[in-house]
């Protein structure tokens, strides 16, 4: 991890992932690689009321030998609707602008910088423009996105977890809807038969009172004709 690495990035990025462990900075995570502590992953957590809410996105850090005197590359890997993805980013925390960079800054005031950046509309290179729809369904995406990728993984299996008993959960209640509207069907199934029962009830018997009403009649007439044919042999 720390092979062909000078001794002041070394210290410095470890003293900045022990910082992010003690003391963790809301709506994000960060840690390094543990082949290469030069290059970092980092994960942003959409903050409420944005449009980003809900989602988990993806990104990295590629820090210079020279770390801290010189700033980091910054890309993003989930889709986001705000940065293009797999580029470096024009921001005032990046490579982009060393003249910018203040050599104090952690790896947590990049991020948290980042985050500021994200939640803002201002245009730069590396950035999208996409309304809130479509950032809205690419943060409903960005979890089961961020599965595929055996980094993310790697480094965050609390959020794994997390994303997996959400999916779990999920699917259970869809499972439980089609159960349901597969009852209500059978229910109005048999409704529809018991309804159907009567009617064919009432239909014979009106088929029945008619033929004997037939019957009756017919028979009536067969008297009067027999007692008319009595008459006239007397």
């Amino acid at each position: 991890m720390s092979s062909g690495v000078p001794t002041v990035a070394l210290q410095r990025l470890k003293k900045d992932y022990q910082k992010l462990l003690k003391e963790p900075v809301p709506f994000m995570k960060a840690a390094p690689l543990e082949t290469n502590i030069l290059e970092w992953r980092y994960i942003i957590f959409g903050a409420p009321k944005t449009p980003y809410e809900g989602g988990i996105f993806l990104g990295k850090l590629m820090f210079p030998k020279d770390f801290p005197f010189k700033p980091p590359a910054i890309y993003m890997i989930t889709p986001n609707g705000r940065f293009q993805v797999n580029t470096r980013l024009c921001l005032s925390i990046s490579d982009y602008h060393p003249d910018t960079w203040n050599p104090a800054w952690t790896v947590s005031t990049i991020i948290t910088g980042l985050m500021s950046f994200m939640n803002d509309n201002q245009p730069t290179l590396g950035s999208l423009v996409t309304s809130e729809s479509e950032r809205r369904l690419l943060a409903k995406k960005s979890k089961q996105f961020n599965l595929k990728d055996k980094t993310f993984c790697a480094l965050f299996p609390e959020e794994v977890e997390q994303i997996r008993a959400e999916i779990e959960k999920m699917n259970q209640e869809e499972l439980d809807s089609i159960k349901e509207e597969e009852t209500a069907l059978k229910n109005r199934r048999r409704g529809d038969a018991t309804r159907t029962t009567p009617r064919l009830s009432s239909f014979l018997s009106n088929i029945m009172m008619l033929a004997g009403v037939a019957v009756l009649a017919f028979a009536v007439r067969y008297v009067v004709l027999a007692a008319a044919e009595i008459e006239k042999r007397g």
